[in-house]
């Protein structure tokens, strides 16, 4: 473990989790400049096309130099513009050019105006007939002529080089670096800065691509499904970095999060959207595990007292048992519980290896352990021995929800691809503890409910997780 590549903060020893960027920053590109661009357009448009129809609809009368009459007005925008963007109008691609989308948008967006019109009866009185229909047909006609006018203006620029292209890299195999490539430099918006193999991915090497991209100011990247295929995970990685990931033609397999079909230069792919602000999902995650377990070592100090006291009554020992575990990108570090086991449980465990119910023997698991004592046989029922494991949290070696972190004689006997559940920060309660907890006694289903988190991940899934967790504890479901 130790030629690992860790990533690191440079303010920190602590490695940073798979998810987290080094800092929380915008997402790279210049496309908050072309969303401006558009955004400002729109409106200018669409509020040149309602002060038409307005002027149009009372005969010229209409008073320009009165603020009250403009109020409709932009409430009018704001909802056209609000429809437009829920359309996805102004996402990236050819979207954005998508006329009978912005049309349906548009004509959706007129009617719940006319809904707002007769609710609150604006000071200009949009239920005339033709401030009905006048408004409608310029908004529409103004914001498609507009897209079809930035889109050349856009063209032009970028075949003579006036505006700055995306910077975009290759990650495929050898064969196919030249082909793919021919398919990007059709979309007139792209540079392509480099090309690497499918082996840039590997665990040992994909900090350092990583770092490549950064150098080389790479905006997207785009990866074949033969390179990416079994470890969809590593989008977190691009996506902490605020490069925005592309996977190349593939075969028909479930795919984690919001993707969205595209066609770049005529070849499909599909890609991923990064987020405007990098990294803040796992940040918001990390403060409230903090908040989180501050407040609940505070309130069940009490229950820490009680159980303190029963331990120290029921066997000899210690209360506090605190074990080596590998942690985030195989850190070790000392994980907390209340001694559930007698105080020669360690020495012991050689002796049982044989009674080992695990299919595999990477998880020691026995389900009448003679090493557990009676307050900890209660203890491990209900999992109150893991609560100390809030001090850990609040030291950042783990998280709430996370995959549960293995001692070294389990990581010892690892394969390959079983270090996946060391590129997070492990948890307390996770997947694999609501699915089954110690029923489960095949790795390779831990390690898939493992990949399946970590693929999936969301701060609504860690709270699923949960609220899952108690009903799990409360039923007492595999819990020896």
């Amino acid at each position: 473990m130790s030629n690992q590549s860790i990533t690191t903060n440079k303010f920190s020893e602590v490695p940073l989790d798979l998810r987290a960027s080094t800092f929380v920053t915008v997402r790279k590109g210049s496309w908050w400049l072309r969303l401006t661009t558009l955004f400002l357009v729109d409106c200018t448009l669409l509020f040149l096309a309602w002060v038409l129809a307005a002027y149009q609809s009372t005969s010229g009368n209409f008073t320009w130099y009165i603020p009250s009459h403009y109020l409709p007005i932009l409430t009018a925008i704001g909802i056209q513009i609000g429809s437009l963007a829920v359309e996805g109008i102004y996402r990236e691609g050819q979207k954005r050019y998508d006329y009978f989308n912005i049309i349906k948008s548009l004509t959706f967006a007129h009617g719940l105006i006319l809904l707002v019109s007769f609710l609150y009866k604006p000071v200009i009185d949009i239920t005339r007939p033709r401030l009905i229909l006048l408004p409608w047909l310029l908004s529409i006609f103004f914001i498609c002529t507009g897209r079809y006018a930035v889109n050349i203006t856009l063209e032009y620029l970028r075949k003579q080089k006036k505006i700055v292209r995306s910077s975009v890299f290759i990650i495929c195999d050898p064969q196919d670096h030249e082909q793919i490539a021919s398919f990007i430099k059709k979309e007139k918006h792209y540079i392509v800065s480099g090309t690497a193999n499918a082996n840039s991915l590997d665990r040992y090497k994909r900090q350092q691509t990583l770092t490549q991209l950064n150098q080389l100011g790479v905006t997207e990247v785009f990866i074949s499904w033969d390179a990416l295929k079994n470890r969809m995970f590593l989008c977190w990685l691009f996506q902490a970095s605020g490069i925005q990931v592309h996977i190349l033609p593939m075969e028909l397999k479930p795919i984690y999060k919001n993707v969205q079909f595209n066609k770049i230069g005529g070849m499909p792919c599909l890609s991923l959207d990064c987020p405007i602000i990098t990294g803040k999902d796992f940040w918001i995650k990390r403060s409230c595990d903090f908040c989180f377990a501050t407040l609940f070592v505070m309130l069940l100090f009490p229950i820490y007292i009680a159980i303190a006291i029963a331990i120290k009554i029921d066997s000899p020992g210690t209360v506090f048992y605190r074990q080596t575990r590998i942690g985030l990108h195989g850190q070790q570090f000392k994980v907390w519980k209340f001694r559930t086991m007698r105080s020669d449980a360690e020495k012991l465990q050689k002796e049982l290896e044989a009674l080992n119910e695990t299919k595999d023997g990477i998880i020691f698991k026995i389900k009448d352990d003679p090493r557990i004592t009676r307050v900890g046989k209660f203890l491990r029922r209900y999992s109150l021995d893991e609560l100390p494991q809030l001090f850990n949290v609040i030291l950042g070696e783990m998280s709430v929800v996370g995959p549960r972190p293995l001692p070294t004689r389990d990581v010892e006997k690892f394969s390959e691809h079983h270090f996946i559940r060391h590129e997070i920060l492990p948890g307390i309660t996770g997947l694999w503890q609501v699915s089954g907890r110690s029923d489960i006694l095949d790795f390779e289903q831990v390690i898939h409910l493992d990949i399946s988190y970590i693929e999936n991940w969301s701060l609504g899934l860690d709270f699923e997780i949960l609220l899952k967790t108690v009903m799990v504890v409360l039923k007492k479901d595999g819990a020896y």
